[in-house]
Formats: C-alpha cells, sequence, structure tokens
C-alpha cells in the first residue's frame, strides 16, 4: 500500500511540473507577442525603428515614369510559420498604385539631385496611410519611418507634426508631403519640429497646394529660421483631383540650430519692406487724389473699392491672426459691425487688441471673448496725457467721453483755454508694445483712428522698425474737413489739410505699406 501511494504521489509532482512548464511556456509566448506588437511596432527607435520582429515581403516592381505597377503582397509571418497576406485590399487599389508610382518619380528625381541616399535616416511627417514610407523602403531608402495621428503599423506611428516623437537632430531628410504643413494648425510649430529633428546639412522637401504668390510663398519660408536655406522649388503634377498642381519646395538645414543667426531681428530699429510687399501695394486701389466735398458720404463709400489683402493673396502660413483696432471706441463702432462681419479672414481666427483710453467704453468690452483691451492712448512715449473732447458747431454729445477726442502731452497743454472736456490719461509707447506683442510671423491687420497723433504715430513706426510688422493697415486721416452742419466751414477740430493726410497714404504705399482711406 505504501508503495502505491509512493508511486501515486511522484505521478502527480510530475504532473504538476508539466502544467506550470506549459504554463510558462504560453507566458513567455504571450509576452513576446505583446513586446512585438505594442512595443516594436509603436515605439520605434531611430536606428532600425524595431521593424525586424516583421517578416516583410513587400513586392513592387517599378521601373520609368510611366511602367506599369505590379499588385503588392503584404505578408506577416504567422505564429504556425505560414505567411498570410494583409490588407490586400489598400495596398492593390487604385489610388494606393498611383500614390506610389507618383512617389516614386519625385523620390528618384531627389535622389539624383543629391537631396536623398539610399543611407539617409529619413522621415515622413503627418502621412496618414504611409505611402511614401513604403515607397522610400522600397527604392532603397531602407531607416525610413512616418508619423501620423494615427499609427499604422509598421509603415507609421503614432505622432503629429507639430509634436515630433524623435529626438533632436534624427534624421538626415524629413518629408512632408500631401501638403500637411499648410492643413497643420500649428504651421509655426511644426516648421520648429522639423528644424529640431533635422540634422546639419540635412533636407527638408514639402509638397504644398497654395504657396502660389509671392507673399505666400515668402510667409512659408519665413516660417523657418535662417539656419535654412532655399535649394530648390519646382511645380509637379500631382496624383489626385485633392492636389492637381504641387509645388515642391526643397530647404537645406546649413548649420545648427543654436549657431543660428536672425538676420532679421524683430527688436531692431531698421526694417526694410521687402520687395514683394511693394508688388501688392501696386494692386491696391487707387487713393481720392481730390478733397471730397462730403466725405462722410465719399470715404464710407471707397469701402466697396477696398482691396483686402486676404482677397489677393493666401495667408496660411501665420502664427497668428492678430486684429489691431487703434482708437476703438465701443466693440460696435468698428470691431463688431465691421471687421467681424466683412474683413476675408479665410476661417482664420484672429485675435484682437482694441486700444481705448476712453474709459466709457471700457465695461463693455469685459464681455468679449478673443478681445484683449488696452485702456490707453497710443502715443509716442509712456506718459501722462491729456484728452479733449471736441465739438463741432451744432453737434450734439449724448454720452460723456464719446473716444473723439484729442490726446496732448500734459506739458504744454493749452486745456486751460479749452472750451470742453478734459481728462488726463496714460499714454504709452504704441510702437514698442507692437513689437513686444506680434511677430514678423503674424499676420497684423490694423486700424487706426486717433483723432490727429496719427501725424505722431506713423513716423514712429517708421523710426523704431515696427511698421515690417503690420500687413495691412486702415487709416483715417484727420484734416480739416468740410463741416455738414455749416456749408463753406471747416472743421476747426485739427490744422492738418487734405493734401497733407494724402502726402501721408501716398509715403506709406511708397515704402510698401498697404493702406486704405478710412473713413
Amino acid at each position: 500500500m505504501a508503495t502505491l501511494e509512493h508511486t501515486a504521489g511522484k505521478s502527480n509532482s510530475f504532473r504538476s511540473l508539466l502544467i506550470r512548464l506549459l504554463l510558462l511556456g504560453v507566458f513567455i509566448i504571450g509576452v513576446r507577442f505583446a513586446y512585438v506588437i505594442v512595443i516594436a511596432g509603436e515605439s520605434c527607435t531611430v536606428a532600425d525603428f524595431c521593424f525586424s520582429s516583421f517578416h516583410e515581403t513587400l513586392s513592387l516592381v517599378i521601373a520609368g515614369a510611366g511602367a506599369a505597377v505590379k499588385p503588392l503582397a503584404v505578408e506577416s509571418t504567422t505564429a504556425g510559420g505560414a505567411a498570410s497576406p494583409a490588407r490586400p485590399e489598400i495596398y492593390t487599389s487604385k489610388e494606393w498604385t498611383n500614390a506610389v508610382r507618383f512617389y516614386s518619380s519625385v523620390l528618384k528625381h531627389l535622389i539624383a539631385g543629391g537631396y536623398l541616399s539610399p543611407a539617409s535616416k529619413s522621415l515622413c511627417v503627418e502621412t496618414p496611410t504611409g505611402r511614401d514610407v513604403f515607397t522610400m523602403r522600397e527604392i532603397g531608402v531602407k531607416s525610413t519611418v512616418g508619423i501620423s495621428r494615427k499609427a499604422v503599423k509598421p509603415l507609421v506611428k503614432s505622432g503629429r507634426g507639430h509634436r515630433i516623437p524623435f529626438p533632436t537632430r534624427s534624421f538626415d531628410f524629413i518629408f512632408s508631403g500631401e501638403g500637411s504643413l499648410e492643413r497643420s494648425p500649428f504651421p509655426a510649430e511644426f516648421a520648429a519640429e522639423v528644424s529640431r529633428t533635422l540634422k546639419p546639412e540635412g533636407f527638408a522637401v514639402f509638397h504644398l497646394v497654395n504657396p502660389n504668390d509671392t507673399y505666400s510663398f515668402n510667409s512659408f519660408l519665413d516660417l523657418f529660421d535662417s539656419c535654412f536655406v532655399l535649394v530648390k522649388s519646382r511645380y509637379i503634377k500631382g496624383f489626385d483631383s485633392s492636389m492637381p498642381q504641387i509645388r515642391e519646395i526643397v530647404l537645406k538645414k546649413e548649420c545648427d540650430d543654436v549657431d543660428a543667426v536672425h538676420n532679421e531681428d524683430d527688436s531692431s530699429d531698421k526694417c526694410s519692406v521687402p520687395e514683394y510687399k511693394h508688388d501688392l501695394v501696386k494692386n491696391a486701389e487707387p487713393l481720392i487724389s481730390m478733397e471730397p466735398l462730403k466725405p462722410w458720404i465719399t470715404l464710407k463709400r471707397n469701402l466697396k473699392n477696398i482691396k483686402y489683402l486676404s482677397s489677393m493673396v493666401d495667408i496660411s502660413f501665420k502664427r497668428r491672426y492678430v486684429y489691431v483696432d487703434v482708437g476703438a471706441r465701443s466693440y460696435g463702432s468698428s470691431i463688431g459691425s465691421w471687421f467681424r462681419k466683412q474683413y476675408p479672414k479665410q476661417n482664420k481666427t484672429f485675435h484682437v487688441y482694441a486700444i481705448e483710453a476712453d474709459r466709457t467704453f471700457h465695461p463693455e468690452y469685459a464681455l468679449k471673448k478673443a478681445v484683449t483691451l488696452v485702456p490707453y492712448a497710443a502715443w509716442v512715449k509712456n506718459e501722462t496725457l491729456t484728452f479733449e473732447i471736441h465739438r463741432d458747431p451744432g453737434e450734439q454729445v449724448e454720452v460723456k467721453g464719446r473716444g473723439m477726442g484729442r490726446i496732448q502731452p500734459l506739458q504744454g497743454s493749452s486745456s486751460e483755454d479749452f472750451d470742453g472736456e478734459v481728462e488726463k490719461i496714460k499714454g504709452f509707447d504704441f510702437a514698442a508694445w507692437l513689437k513686444n506683442t506680434v511677430s514678423k510671423n503674424d499676420f497684423v491687420v490694423m486700424k487706426m483712428d486717433v483723432e490727429g497723433t496719427e501725424f505722431d504715430l506713423i513716423p514712429r513706426l517708421f523710426e523704431t522698425g515696427a511698421i515690417c510688422l503690420v500687413d495691412e493697415i486702415f487709416l483715417e486721416c484727420h484734416y480739416n474737413r468740410w463741416q455738414r452742419c455749416c456749408p463753406g466751414q471747416r472743421s476747426a477740430k485739427y490744422e492738418k489739410t487734405y493734401d497733407q493726410c494724402l502726402q501721408l497714404f501716398n509715403s506709406l504705399r511708397q515704402s510698401g505699406v498697404l493702406v486704405h482711406q478710412w473713413w
């Protein structure tokens, strides 16, 4: 009996050991499977991208530009060692085939030009299908990976153009196809990430749709620091209706980011309006050369003749979109009634700065979204000013502080002899504020209605170089215009004449500043 019990005990122990070994084997296989699928397919290193765990057979015949593309077979090894096709409906579609043929021609052209080589560690940015990644590997650029919002294993991992998930100076070549940069809501951050991850002496290639005008093309180039130089730009035929024509731009990074020397410094007191902005001024509506007898009618009618900058050029390649209303008065005066409703914004969201010293209008701005109130008077320096509310004969003032006054320096002010409302307000250096608030990569629209102070502010913008930060100006120039109430009499509010206003407008346009006559 003891012998039988001893034998049964050994049998149970052996069975238990076998079960444990079997469970351990299953656990090891499960861990390995999880590593291959989750780790290797998603978090790859730059060197090999961890795709060696997959046995891939990606067969493609690509010959000349007009060669046929054979159906593609993408196989992966199953647990039992048999090969099974993966997603054949994608890799054999006409759209995929046309795209691969297109990218093959483009990439071979870049190899022939010396911008790409089989040894290049390459990145394709914002590639939702991975067609460009696939083609680069097929033509011999094996160390290639793509990023997109949604991973497409094994070609594309999760990432965004404005947040590239790779270390600094990782790649020799970066490709941004299918207009991915211009579709990005963060073009400046996108460009900065390309700059960060590209090695010195590396190349970045962009396929774009919209930079067909010189303004948008130069706006695109301005997204990159001075380390980048334009090497090549050409137009090519696209492969589908969404991009019938593509502008291919090749940039070279000639230095490291830390060594970048910014030739155009926004803090400089000197600037030169670029030539392409001078060309835009030539397309603007003509100025009204003859003084209108009824300016309150003539200048308002002129609104329909204005050629807005955003109706002439594409403004996609900008960091921010800003509207500065200098002398804003109430929200409905021009921000709500004109800019929000009529200015062509190309579906961009503008942040508004309302500069208004008259505190009568301040409370309503607290309730407005995307509007920053600057509750001071735009001036040439920081100092205390007097704010004088003038009235023409017969003019009715229903609300105290209408904001239709004129500012004067506190010292030397003749407010003792002034018959009207006088307040002390704070003035600030508007040109300095502008340079600290916006940059050359922002799209800046300005409306200026400052009751005669424009003859002080505009020269100051030129002196400080701040004028180069403004893309478009709507300027109301104040002069001794004819009065509505009293035919044959001019307003006593202002000393300047219409000819002097016209000289101011002409000087702005001759300097390359797109300015419009406002009422």
